[in-house]
């Protein structure tokens, strides 16, 4: 199926390229679902937790009632892959559960509704099944990528529902399962080396970044996307991931395993921007990493402020992550002159429309280290706990040739035929 190969997992197929912007798409005209019973069934199935814990909450259920359009700028995707990042490990064991809860419903720190089922899973490549009525940007049977937040439901089910402005056209090189490992970590790594770290595509050429832990999701992608800005790349690494950091592009490769890694990047010359995927000791030597006094940034992904307010609850943890990252930015900038930042995920579907015209454009590559049917998404939470990613774990939600897809599709057809008539007919009336 895929004509080059790199290493084991690391793959794209041969296919031909056609990008898709944002503008010029019809609108979609929304489908009242509940009252189509027969077009759709009530419900879908789900892999859910009802609890906080171990792999033992995750839950098979074919009885979670599918989520409805509930604004006119929402699209309903038919989810056919997804894949799974360490934070959903740590939400399955509680990690952000107080915040999550207030950014679902703010008004749910003054009651005692709890925030289950929950379906974890935030990247999903898929197919439009339905979309709101001011929706612009797809129309039914667009095959599409997204990064699910948090704070909503997520991709290991059969559908999901997010605004149009948190999804984007899926690249035409690659299948679900290759795409559904890029979103998260994308959007991740582009808030992270954007918006905290100032880089971009105009000014990111010979900047020297240090990626610590490069072998994951987002540092493989990051490697990729600072490579095809033309930055210089250093990556920290295991020795028996080299292979595969220096394939995506990385200029030089440290091996934390083999002595002092401090003192090996010391003898290095000086940073502009450091994103750190480690945290712990890394943050230590760091900072002295960086070029002084020239706006050189220090970024970490590792930070406080969820556990802080799982811990200390909302207020008190979110004013003393806030006190944290006050006193280290003033304490950094003070010292030598360079900048401490958070970095965070932030939902974007237009910034994952130039990550679809770089995968296209055979700049960015998915790296899949491996992948599991639907049936066995708890043997895929055991894998990506092993640690040590080499890349995404995805989940085959849904074969590509699905029928039940088509058939969706054909009665979304319908139903915007029946209403672009509906509308034409008002219009001649007035």
């Amino acid at each position: 199926m895929c004509k080059n190969k790199f290493f084991l997992f690391f793959y794209i197929k041969d296919c031909s390229i056609k990008t898709l912007s944002r503008a010029g798409c019809s609108v979609c005209f929304r489908r009242n679902l509940s009252s189509s019973p027969s077009r759709l069934q009530s419900c879908m199935s789900a892999w859910v937790i009802d609890q906080y814990g171990t792999n033992g909450v995750l839950r098979y259920t074919e009885e979670v009632t599918i989520p409805t359009i509930n604004s006119a700028s929402e699209v309903m995707i038919k989810v056919y892959a997804a894949s799974l990042n360490p934070l959903d490990v740590s939400m399955r064991g509680g990690y952000g559960a107080k915040l999550m809860k207030l950014r679902r419903d703010p008004f749910s720190v003054m009651s005692a509704d709890n925030e289950f089922p929950l379906i974890l899973g935030r990247d999903v490549s898929g197919v439009v099944v339905d979309c709101g009525s001011e929706v612009t940007h797809f129309t039914p049977g667009d095959e599409v990528w997204a990064a699910v937040p948090p704070w909503k439901q997520g991709s290991l089910a059969e559908f999901v529902t997010l605004t149009e402005y948190e999804v984007s056209h899926k690249p035409k090189l690659l299948s679900h399962i290759e795409a559904a490992s890029i979103p998260y970590v994308a959007n991740t790594a582009l808030s992270a080396l954007v918006n905290a770290g100032g880089l971009c595509r105009d000014n990111a050429s010979n900047k020297r970044v240090l990626i610590t832990g490069g072998s994951g999701g987002v540092g493989t992608f990051s490697i990729q996307l600072l490579k095809a800005w033309g930055a210089h790349v250093t990556v920290t690494c295991s020795q028996n991931a080299e292979g595969l950091v220096r394939g995506l592009g990385a200029d030089e490769v440290v091996d934390y395993t083999a002595g002092d890694i401090a003192e090996k990047l010391e003898t290095m010359d000086k940073f502009d921007v450091v994103l750190d995927g480690v945290g712990g000791d890394t943050e230590e030597y760091a900072m002295g990493l960086l070029k002084p006094w020239s706006g050189a940034k220090y970024v970490t992904l590792v930070t406080p402020l969820l556990l802080n307010t799982d811990s200390m609850g909302l207020l008190d943890g979110t004013l003393h992550a806030g006190f944290t990252l006050h006193s280290k930015a003033i304490q950094n900038i003070l010292s030598n002159g360079v900048f401490y930042r958070w970095g965070f995920y932030a939902p974007d579907g237009p910034a994952l429309d130039e990550v679809s015209r770089l995968v296209d454009a055979g700049k960015i590559l998915p790296v899949v280290e491996a992948q599991f049917p639907f049936t066995q998404v708890p043997q895929a939470f055991q894998k990506l706990e092993q640690g040590h990613a080499r890349g995404k774990t995805v989940v085959r939600v849904t074969e590509e040739d699905d029928e039940q897809t088509e058939e969706l599709l054909q009665s979304s057809r319908l139903d915007t035929a029946e209403s672009e008539q509906e509308v034409q007919e008002t219009a001649k009336q007035n």
